[in-house]
């Protein structure tokens, strides 16, 4: 569903990412592994129409985006749940939530997917109207990747979705992405800075050095490779 070849991104004319390509199928997690300051944000925000790269393609469903409006990347059916949530702190949550249905007109369609955020986060339901900057961090996370499934998304960019979450919290988060993943089969980049979980969760791996990709295969696979674990895993 995702295709991306060459990508070369610069930021006033320091390489974040070089010759990047890869590519994410539908309906399942494809993880990006890498360091900070590896290029991972950057790689999203380039798919998700952020930062405009300096070369190289983007094809999502078969239709090349690069360069496009991030608002037509949102209509095409691709979305963004940015580290740091980027919540409207003293909005409520469902005015927050109802943010992501914005470019939407279908009513009975937007009345079912908000059924939808509720049924996956039940916490939300009966505080819908308290303003969002009231909500723990985990909760706020919650909303963010709600607000993405409003949009009703083919396809979910999440970057790092766990991070300043407790443990217990950070389980919750990433089992939701793999049952939207799974039950709605959308599909799934993840950035997440917990490589252990991140492996795990997903199907598909690459790995980034630098701005540059430098191993790619099957998850499982590549949590197992020497390089990887010494690298990320701290094993």
């Amino acid at each position: 569903m995702l295709s991306i070849s060459g990508l070369t991104v610069d930021y006033g004319g320091v390489i974040a990412l070089e010759d990047v390509s890869l590519t994410a199928r539908s309906g399942v997690i494809t993880t990006i592994v890498g360091a900070n300051g590896a290029g991972k944000s950057s790689l999203l925000k380039a798919i998700s129409g952020l930062v405009r790269p300096r070369q190289g393609e983007i094809l999502f469903d078969g239709t090349p985006i690069t360069g496009m409006a991030p608002e037509a990347i949102v209509r095409m059916g691709l979305c963004h749940v940015p580290e740091g949530r980027g919540l409207f702190p003293y909005m409520s949550v469902l005015d927050n939530l109802l943010t992501g249905a914005s470019l939407r007109r279908d009513a009975a369609g937007i009345r079912d997917d908000l059924d939808k955020v509720f049924h996956y986060f039940p916490a939300l339901k009966d505080h819908r109207h308290r303003i969002a900057r009231n909500f723990s961090g985990g909760q706020q996370q919650m909303i963010a990747i709600g607000r993405g499934i409003m949009s009703r998304p083919k396809f979910c960019l999440f970057d790092e979705p766990s991070i300043g979450l407790a443990p217990l919290i950070v389980r919750d988060v990433i089992d939701t992405i793999a049952t939207i993943a799974r039950e709605d089969k959308c599909g799934v980049l993840l950035v997440e800075q917990n490589a252990n979980l991140a492996l795990d969760v997903a199907e598909d791996a690459w790995v980034i050095e630098l701005g540059r990709i430098t191993l790619s295969g099957n998850a499982k696979a590549l949590k197992a490779n020497e390089g990887v674990r010494r690298a990320y895993l701290g094993l």
